[in-house]
């Protein structure tokens, strides 16, 4: 996102209410924490004890993995330094495509990108990609460049890949064919129809669905995820954006996963205690054991 979408969506009032806990551990594996305390005054980082306040409220409602996502130099250096003091919490590290098409991907940004994607806790480079509806034309080859950087970061260091795809399904795939993707590519907020699903889902990347799952008019997503795999699912929030139903319009949480997952189980029609272990196997597949908080047993 923009940097002033974020500040209109900082605007938008507090969260809403928690809804009722999962049957077992979840997983938000992207979220903006960063925007959602703090918009994006880097020069003023939130609060620890928001933070921390943040993160109890999601494992609240059985939400106890997050993975904090950054969209350029200095939001990464906060999501990795969050994630090396906070044991529900692993880090990925990108500078946004919208960033990048706006010259902001350049080789000293790009080499703190690299620097950063090797330490223990940042488990992934994103969220990176191309984006067609907030850069214009002029933007795109510098997008490109970024994108195609990013990906051999992410392989240099044997991370997941969590890309960023809007408006631009055909190009984000001929890039991974093109350069070899990642063992684990993530389609984070995954935006197209069946066809391109399952283009994805053959060529082995985790389609994660965010709350526009539960938007009205997203029946093209539904039945996307319906012909997904479920170990190739994820679930997100992308907060403080695309907030589920029933509280479409206002700032989004990790401590509102439990609408999008119920969401997906309705559409999978696997059982809801199920598909949250199956969720969060993934995420450990993907991004690796956040390591320092066991999972508590899931219920049978």
């Amino acid at each position: 996102m923009s940097r002033s979408a974020a500040s209109r969506a900082n605007r938008r009032g507090e969260p809403p209410p928690s809804p009722e806990p999962l049957p077992a551990p979840a997983v938000d594996s992207h979220t903006h924490l960063d925007i959602v305390l703090n918009g994006f005054r880097t020069e003023e980082p939130a609060a620890d004890d928001a933070v921390d306040a943040e993160i109890a409220a999601a494992a609240a409602v059985g939400v106890t993995r997050l993975v904090q996502v950054g969209v350029d130099v200095p939001s990464s250096r906060w999501s990795a330094e969050l994630a090396a003091r906070h044991p529900g919490v692993l880090a990925a590290v990108a500078v946004h495509p919208n960033e990048a098409g706006a010259g902001l991907a350049d080789d000293e940004a790009l080499a703190e990108i690299d620097r950063l994607a090797a330490l223990p806790r940042v488990r992934a480079v994103g969220e990176t990609g191309l984006d067609r509806y907030r850069t214009g034309p002029e933007g795109w080859a510098a997008q490109e460049a970024s994108f195609q950087a990013h990906v051999r970061i992410a392989k240099e260091h044997g991370v997941a890949l969590v890309v960023h795809d809007r408006d631009a399904h055909e190009e984000i795939l001929r890039v991974l064919d093109d350069e070899g993707a990642p063992e684990h590519t993530v389609f984070h907020c995954f935006s197209g129809d069946a066809a391109f699903a399952q283009a994805c889902v053959e060529r082995g990347h985790v389609l994660s669905f965010a709350g526009t799952l539960t938007f009205g008019n997203a029946g093209y997503l539904r039945e996307a995820a319906a012909l997904t795999p479920v170990d190739q699912l994820l679930v997100e929030t992308d907060s403080p954006f695309l907030t589920p139903v029933p509280h479409r319009g206002r700032p989004n949480a990790s401590r509102l996963v439990p609408h999008t997952v119920r969401a997906l189980a309705e559409v999978t029609g696997v059982e809801l205690a199920q598909l949250c272990d199956t969720l969060t196997r993934t995420a450990e597949r993907v991004f690796g054991t956040w390591g320092r908080t066991p999972l508590p047993p899931t219920p049978r």
